[in-house]
């Protein structure tokens, strides 16, 4: 399989080159990022300049650069996994029209143990229903977005069981007012080097129920990201996630 890569210079670039270079079956021949270089491929900076052939491509970048690549991948009929995060609602109405024309498989988390947990706690959430519900996440001081798109997705997940009629807040300090029953509060935690740590917890009257995923490693995000790529080969236009692979 060959890849293009977007958001080779980054951190979660290097997890995938890495990754893929245990593997046999995956090639990455060129990359997409701010500056052009070249590592064992050649990177571009401009997509114009892009000449390889590849079957997929695997976006780890920011939203702004998502766009570019994603343009590319429409007009190129390429299959694209996005996995970068921090899209406002109107980007991701963007994305699903792109879905139209061309297979996009996009996830907050590449991980297949955290969409086991969006599929715990929306389970949970059924059961307990009356339960004041916090998301706390804890990231490195170098995370941009927050909180992060994997609360998103786990709050996303619980919020179905509600018809999503819960309110989403993210700042309690500029309310000053009692906690809202029908909301899911976030709180998120920025510092050192912690790859991604998410609790959810439900608070009843006598007992609290937490569930919590910790990464300890960036590969786990690439590993998922190369199955990703591996199932969007040969599917038809459409808009997919880790729960078709869960499934």
């Amino acid at each position: 399989m060959k890849i293009l890569l977007s958001g080779a210079d980054g951190k979660m670039g290097g997890e995938i080159i890495k990754a893929v270079s245990k593997q046999k079956d995956y090639k990455i021949v060129c990359g997409f990022a701010a500056e052009s270089s070249e590592k064992e491929f050649p990177i571009y900076n401009d997509i114009k300049n892009i000449k390889e052939n590849v079957d997929v491509i695997i976006d780890f970048s920011i939203p702004k650069a998502t766009f570019k690549i994603l343009e590319y991948a429409k007009e190129n009929k390429i299959p694209i996994v996005i996995a970068t995060t921090g899209f406002s609602k109107k980007e991701l109405e963007t994305i699903k029209e792109y879905s139209k024309e061309i297979p996009i498989f996009r996830s907050s988390n590449m991980s297949l143990d955290i969409n086991l947990m969006a599929d715990i706690v929306k389970k949970v959430a059924e059961v307990l229903k009356n339960s004041d519900i916090e998301i706390i996440e804890t990231h490195h001081n170098r995370k941009v977005d927050s909180p992060s798109g994997t609360a998103i997705l786990l709050a996303n997940a619980i919020n179905e069981v509600f018809e999503n009629k819960k309110e989403y807040n993210f700042e309690r300090m500029q309310k000053r007012e009692k906690r809202n029953k029908n909301e899911i509060g976030f709180s998120s935690i920025r510092g050192g080097n912690i790859v991604g740590e998410h609790t959810v917890a439900f608070f009843g009257e006598n007992e609290t129920l937490e569930i919590k995923h910790t990464a300890y490693s960036r590969q786990v995000f690439a590993e998922g990201a190369l199955k990703a790529a591996q199932y969007l080969i040969n599917k038809q236009s459409g808009l997919y996630n880790m729960n078709d692979i869960v499934k």
